[in-house]
This record gives C-alpha cells, structure tokens and sequence, in this order.
C-alpha cells in the first residue's frame, strides 16, 4: 500500500510525463498526432490485404478469408505492447539518470510511466484493429472481455523483466545489448506468425517452457476462433508473472540508492 500511495501522491508527475512523451513525439511533425493513427492503420491494412488477399494465407481447420490476418495481428499487436514494455523499462534508469541525480521523487515512477505510456500506444493500435474486427464482421463477442486479464499477465510479466533487466542493465551494460538480441530470438520461438501445429514434436515439448506460447494461444483463440481461452494454460505465466515482478521489487529496493551513484 505505501507503494500505491507513493505513486499516487506523484500521479501529477506521471500523467503529466506521459503526456510530455506522446506530445513530444509529435512535435515537429506536421501531421502531429495523426501519426498515432496512420502508422498502425497502414500496418493493420497490410497485414489484412497482403496475406489475405494477395497471399491468400490460409490457417489449419479456419476457412475465412481474414483468419490469418486477424492470427497475425493478434499476435504481433499484443507482442508489440510486450516488447515495449521489455525495452524501454530496461532502459528508464539509464535515460533519466539526469532527473534521478537532482530531482528526489519515487523511483518506481519511472517504470509506471514505461507502462503507461506503452498501453496509451497500445490502446489507440487496437482500438483500430477493434474497428476492422468490427466491421470485417470478425468480432469475437463476449470473449473479448477475456482479453483484460491476458493484457494484466502480459504487462505485470513485461514489466517485471523489465525492471529487473533495467536495474541490472545501470551495473552490466552488456545486459540490455544481449537482451535486445534475446528478444527476437523470442519473438521467432513464439508462435505468432505461424500455427503451433507446424512445429515438430521435440520443439512442441519445449513449448511449453516459454511463458508466451499459452498467452499468444489465448489471445489468437478469443480473437481468431471468438472462444473464451483455456484458463488452464495461463496459470504458469499468471504465476511467473508474479514471482518476476517480486523479484524486480527486492532487487529495485536492495540497489535504489547504489543506483544513483553507479548512474
């Protein structure tokens, strides 16, 4: 509860850089803001016509013509909010070691305006791709409400490592440079450009090892097939989700203080 207070005392602070950061991506720019949308319309656009009407990708035992496309997007739309999450929190203490040197305020701060900031991107991404479930007549129905605690794993496990890596990464620079190159050998070992079912039974074994196959599989299942997910599967990464962001907290707490000085 102190925690909660602490950042609630300095939601001034937060809120006010989240919207510094998405103000000032746009400064210069002259469609400003409008980008926020272009981008991720011009990505989802892609996704749909280049594999569903060029390629005519198709997806095991799934016969309509968007299924792959709406496979893909769910996967890398929800990827794209883990890995920003994973990137920038490793990186928070190193960028602002500036204000951490001569402004005093709650360290955790930081990481919260990490999150903030990425589920404000996030949010505006998949209320696009929301819109084209919508109207493509693609829309899961009421699974879609399953959606929220798949996203709470997702982010409490993205920032958990985060935090630990971007404390780690203050001490050992090394870190953030292997972890970046980690993440895609992630991102490939995940199944979110192709179906689990393509993978040979000695890869399919260690599957299950990776925290993001079963939530990848949840979020394609609600929004490919319109099925509440298996809640089964989500209990190992709801589990190591919290056991990581426990950790990340001892190891903020213990070096917090050793951190500023390192910076």
């Amino acid at each position: 509860m102190t925690i909660l207070t602490s950042l609630w005392s300095y939601r001034g602070f937060i809120l006010g850089s989240v919207k510094r950061e998405f103000q000032h991506k746009y400064q210069r720019s002259l469609l400003g803001p409008a980008w926020t949308v272009i981008n991720p319309l011009a990505m989802i656009l892609v996704y749909t016509i280049i594999f569903a009407q060029v390629m005519q990708a198709k997806l095991p035992g799934v016969e309509t013509t968007y299924a792959y496309s709406i496979y893909l997007c769910a996967g890398v739309l929800t990827w794209g909010l883990f890995s920003e999450i994973l990137i920038r929190a490793q990186n928070t203490f190193l960028e602002n070691a500036n204000v951490l040197k001569k402004i005093n305020f709650p360290r955790l701060c930081l990481p919260t305006i990490v999150v903030l900031n990425a589920v404000v991107n996030f949010s505006i991404i998949f209320g696009l791709f929301t819109a084209f479930l919508l109207l493509s007549g693609h829309f899961p129905g009421w699974p879609f409400l399953a959606l929220l605690p798949l996203l709470s794993i997702l982010v409490f496990l993205a920032i958990g490592l985060g935090m630990t890596l971007g404390v780690l990464n203050v001490f050992f620079r090394d870190v953030g440079q292997f972890f970046g190159i980690f993440l895609q050998f992630w991102f490939w070992l995940t199944p979110i450009v192709y179906p689990p079912q393509v993978l040979p039974p000695l890869v399919s074994n260690y599957m299950t090892l990776n925290p993001m196959a079963p939530l990848m599989a949840g979020f394609q299942t609600i929004l490919v097939h319109g099925q509440w997910p298996e809640w089964m599967t989500l209990i190992y990464p709801a589990i190591l989700a919290l056991l990581v962001c426990l950790q990340a907290m001892h190891l903020f707490r213990r070096h917090a203080s050793d951190m500023v000085d390192e910076l």
